[in-house]
């Protein structure tokens, strides 16, 4: 006998658990409503995060073990987190305030001017307070960030601490899979229990399917359970805040701004460059990087250190043969992993095919390939001033390089099709803006011609931050989310 559906009445639903859904949870139940949090993945505590292997949390807690494929040329796996707290449980904890430049770039590309610099500031406030977001430091086990920024010093290129939001950071180094102490200061540690102690309940493994609606209202919300259970919400409010590939789905699914839902979507690149150094840096022993490249910020181009594992160096490997893997792997106290970030200008779209599949296709643009060519280019200049002796960039099979010259040379006659390249940001599919604009929601965050139904995740946002974009995020649901209570 199938199972019985259930329909459960509620007063504000919140779909997602992540940076957006967690602000709306807490910032609702402070302000005396009835909440309740649906979230597709399970619930992890630190202490069975810390049990667990890196290896297995990666399969576990992301969408898909990590591999969600952006079909292009080259095909990029995006990856986000599923499980409660959402992909802040397996970020690096970086929380960067958007320019006024670009916040102003965004209100005059989409007609509203409510979400600039000055009205969002006493939100970054309150998030950076509520997370102890710190100024981090070089520690003793940062001595790649130290390489990088010693170098950018003597070539006078600007770069940045790291600004994370993290308490007693012990350098576990494994940022990215799970923080196993508990410091990094995630959805997980912070505004869900925040969201709880006020009296919101959150429901982890539970798939929203659709949205019932009629009259610019959502009257009904469709879920499923584990083994299929379906159930029914009737909600007074809903704040959407699956992400910014699952909220136009769950849009287009639902017959909502079905053309425009996902039909461009913003997300930076990342390029990986592993490097071998003269003299022992032990990346190993630090924090995921205590120093960034800002240099060329302006242009979308980022340059960082990224977590280093055996496990996940071998893993980088996998297109060098055997002999140069076993060669690194046993001098990986004297090798750093590097990441070059780049905002590209190409846009991806999702769309929802039968049977609950979906498809993700990108573009980049001319201006992708040459910015990606210039950051790659810069990352060598700045590895090899810092002390590195042969850097193996993200290209297959590729021989090391241990000039500038042979990097420039493999740079400009490379293949941007065969690089690897991965992708963890992704934004702006659900965008803020007026109609005749291309907006998919107001200023309030509604989908145009709906009421009750906020959008209030990476989605919602006009464009792609060119930095990590969890503040962001953050502010825009705290305004979003106020100015529905208001």
């Amino acid at each position: 006998m199938a199972p019985r559906r259930r329909e459960i009445p509620c007063d504000a639903l919140v779909i997602g658990s992540g940076a957006g859904g967690s602000v709306a949870a807490a910032t609702l139940a402070e302000a005396g409503r009835d909440v309740l949090v649906l979230e597709e993945g399970s619930r992890y505590s630190t202490r069975e995060i810390a049990a667990a292997s890196p290896a297995e949390n990666l399969r576990r807690m992301y969408r898909s073990g990590g591999l969600v494929p952006m079909y292009g040329s080259p095909n990029i796996p995006f990856g986000e987190g599923r499980c409660v707290g959402g992909t802040t449980v397996v970020n690096g904890g970086l929380l960067w305030r958007a320019p006024d430049a670009l916040l102003d770039g965004w209100a005059e590309r989409s007609g509203i001017g409510g979400y600039r610099g000055p009205a969002l500031a006493g939100h970054y406030d309150r998030i950076e307070n509520r997370l102890g977001v710190v100024e981090q430091r070089h520690g003793a086990g940062n001595q790649d960030s130290r390489a990088l920024a010693a170098a950018a010093d003597r070539l006078g290129l600007t770069w940045k601490h790291a600004r994370r939001a993290v308490n007693g950071c012990t350098h576990s180094n494994r940022c990215v899979t799970g923080c196993p102490t508990g410091a990094k200061q995630s959805m997980l540690m912070t505004y869900l229990p925040a969201a709880e102690r006020a009296g919101a309940h959150v429901v982890p493994d539970c798939r929203v399917r659709r949205l019932g609606h009629e009259g610019g209202r959502v009257r009904t919300v469709v879920a499923a359970r584990p083994g299929g259970a379906e159930v029914v919400y009737r909600p007074e409010s809903v704040y959407l805040a699956a992400g910014a590939i699952r909220s136009p789905l769950v849009l287009q699914r639902s017959d909502i701004q079905r053309r425009r839902a996902g039909r461009e979507l913003a997300f930076h690149v990342n390029l990986r460059t592993i490097a071998l150094f003269d003299r022992d840096i032990r990346a190993r022993a630090g924090t995921i990087f205590t120093a960034q490249l800002q240099e060329f910020s302006s242009r979308g181009l980022l340059v960082m250190p990224a977590n280093l594992s055996p496990g996940s160096l071998a893993a980088a490997l996998v297109g060098q043969g055997p002999e140069t893997v076993n060669r690194l792997l046993g001098a990986v106290d004297r090798v750093g992993v590097f990441t070059t970030q780049v905002r590209v200008e190409g846009t991806a779209s999702v769309r929802a095919l039968p049977g609950g599949t979906s498809l993700i296709r990108h573009g980049l643009t001319a201006r992708d390939r040459d910015l990606l060519r210039f950051g790659m280019r810069e990352t060598a200049r700045l590895l090899f001033d810092g002390g590195a002796v042969e850097l193996y960039p993200g290209v297959p099979l590729a021989a090391p390089v241990r000039d500038l010259g042979e990097a420039t040379e493999l740079v400009a006659r490379g293949d941007l099709r065969q690089w690897e390249m991965v992708s963890v940001h992704a934004m702006a599919s659900c965008r803020m803006g007026l109609p005749e604009r291309g907006g998919v929601c107001d200023e309030l965050g509604r989908p145009h011609g709906f009421s009750n139904l906020y959008v209030c995740d990476a989605s919602v946002l006009p464009g792609a931050t060119g930095i990590s974009p969890q503040g962001t995020i953050m502010a825009f649901a705290h305004e979003i989310v106020g100015r529905s209570l208001a």
